[in-house]
Parts: C-alpha cells; structure tokens; sequence
C-alpha cells in the first residue's frame, strides 16, 4: 500500500503573548492511499493544528512531513500554495463559499489558477463534479438560495475539482442536522470508493468515526 501523508517526530509551538503552547508533541503517523480517515479529540486537542500541517496551511516547529513523497517541512509559502492547489482539496465546517458567486462559479473558482486548463475543460469539470454531488440542477444558484446539506455538496464539489490526492475536512458535519449529516458522510464514502480519493477528517462526530476506516485519537497533542 502506497503511504501518501507521513510525518516524522512533529512538533508544533505557538506563541501566544507571553506563553509558548505545544500544540503537537511527537507525533509520527502514516496514512495510506485512499484511506478514508477520521482524527478524533476533544476542542484544543491539537487535531486541527494536525490537519493543518498535513493540508501545508502551516509548517512544523519541527519533524518533517512528506505528502505525495515530497518532503514540505522547509518549503516557501509560494511552493507550498502550488502544491495544496494540486494535491490536497479543502472543506470547512462553515462551508466557505463566496456569497456572491454561484455554485458553479464557487466550484471553478480553485481552477482558475490551473493555466493549463481552457475555460472549456474548467467547464466539464465543474458540470462533472457538480453532478457528482447530484446538485446539476442547482449550478446557478447562489448559497443562500441553498439549504446547509446543498452548500456542504458545493464545498465537496469544489474540494474535489482539482482532482486532488487527498481531501482534509474539519468537522464536516458540525452544521447538519442528522439526517443531512448522515447523507454528506455517505456521498464522501462515495467518492472515497469510487475514485480513491484519500479523505481525512477531524471530527468529533461519532457517526465519522464509525464510518471510518481508520480512526486516529488525539489528546493534548499526542497521539493515544
């Protein structure tokens, strides 16, 4: 199995005013190809500070970190914003689509910077992702005339148009109710299946962690 995330010996410090705060201490991990993965913990157990370090938003105080078999711990900013644009796709508990934008526009907008692609590729792509999550019928429309479920689809739709290695999703389900929940967990399953696509979550949702299949717990930086 090919292991796409490794990290060796991480550790992670903040400096807040006076204070340094250890957010991760030692943490070594492996993740494999097409892993379907939940990071579980309570708040400030350290497991987004993880998913930001895998999705090269932030950079370790120390340890090395591979992705895709390149070693990011001392790339530049610039390096390391092309290398998220092509391998690792991004969604957030608050969806974060712009308001203004439709849901095609949201879904083509991380494309826009793939040079290579002609506005008629970005198109198909958009068109497939957006069928994909079964919202063809709602591309025109903006998120507020989307219900939550709707907008989470956008997001995974636009985390998946880059046709990335891996997808990182903070707390997914925070703001769903049950049933919705239940429905955008199994679509990500989905895509997990069909495509392949690594999928690794923190959450604190029980139903991720069953889903998944591979848990990881995290308490005050540490790996239990």
């Amino acid at each position: 199995m090919t292991i796409i995330v490794q990290l060796e010996h991480v550790f992670k410090d903040y400096t807040l005013g006076e204070q340094q705060v250890q957010a991760l201490k030692d943490v070594s991990l492996n993740i494999e190809d097409g892993a379907f993965m939940a990071i579980a913990g309570p708040s400030g157990s350290g497991k987004s500070t993880l998913l930001n370090l895998i999705g090269c938003i932030d950079t370790p105080s120390l340890g090395k970190i591979f992705i895709n078999g390149q070693d990011v711990s001392g790339r530049t900013p610039d390096e390391l914003s092309d290398l998220r644009a092509r391998t690792i796709g991004f969604i957030f508990q608050t969806f974060n689509l712009f308001p203004v934008l439709s849901a095609e526009e949201n879904v083509e907008y991380p494309l826009l910077q793939f040079k290579e692609l002609s506005a008629r590729e970005r198109r198909d792509r958009v068109s497939k992702y957006l069928d994909i999550v079964g919202l063809s019928k709602f591309s025109t429309h903006r998120p507020n005339q989307l219900s939550g479920g709707q907008r989470q689809r956008v997001a995974i739709a636009r985390a998946l148009a880059t046709q990335p290695k891996i997808v990182l999703a903070d707390e997914p389900t925070a703001n769903l109710d049950h049933k919705t929940g239940e429905g955008i967990l199994q679509l990500m399953m989905d895509i997990n299946g069909s495509f392949k696509t690594t999928f690794i979550f923190s959450t604190h949702d029980r139903r991720v962690m069953e889903m998944a299949n591979r848990l990881v717990r995290i308490e005050d930086g540490q790996l239990v």
